[in-house]
């Protein structure tokens, strides 16, 4: 399978990328780097698709297992390298889950999957950073 987007320039640093699903997003700059932050930064936006396929991956897993959450959050940081070109050598994927019986082995058997087996933006990030995860239960 191959994924294709193209991605227009919008002057000065702005650029409008498309999707294969359709729908378009902004990349910009901050007025810092010479944008005036009208769209998502290119690195962040690399977080951002981590952060999403591994909840597409974890949210039918829980629901196929029957586990009630009332909610889910996923917080990264991506620490950058000093030099450049400045890279994410450290990522922290910490999981956020809540709810008022959490099954904790459940969950983290479906958070494990996917950081292991299914999401390969976590397999792509591997091969450049050193990927530290962790599950947090908010029992109310």
């Amino acid at each position: 399978m191959t994924h294709k987007v193209t991605t227009e320039w919008k002057k000065n640093v702005k650029f409008e990328s498309d999707n294969p699903s359709g729908h378009n997003l902004f990349i910009d700059l901050g007025e810092d780097n010479g944008g005036k932050g009208e769209g998502y930064r290119p690195k962040a936006l690399m977080l951002s698709a981590l952060a999403g396929c591994s909840g597409v991956d974890i949210t039918p897993m829980l629901e196929k297992m029957k586990v009630d959450i009332d909610d889910f959050k996923i917080v990264i940081e991506g620490h950058l390298t000093e030099e450049h070109p400045k890279y994410y050598h450290i990522v922290t994927v910490d999981y956020h889950f809540y709810g008022s019986d959490l099954n904790e082995s459940k969950i983290n058997r479906a958070v494990d999957l996917s950081v292991d087996k299914y999401c390969g933006v976590m397999e792509m990030f591997r091969r450049f950073a050193d990927v530290q995860v962790k599950s947090h239960f908010h029992n109310s």
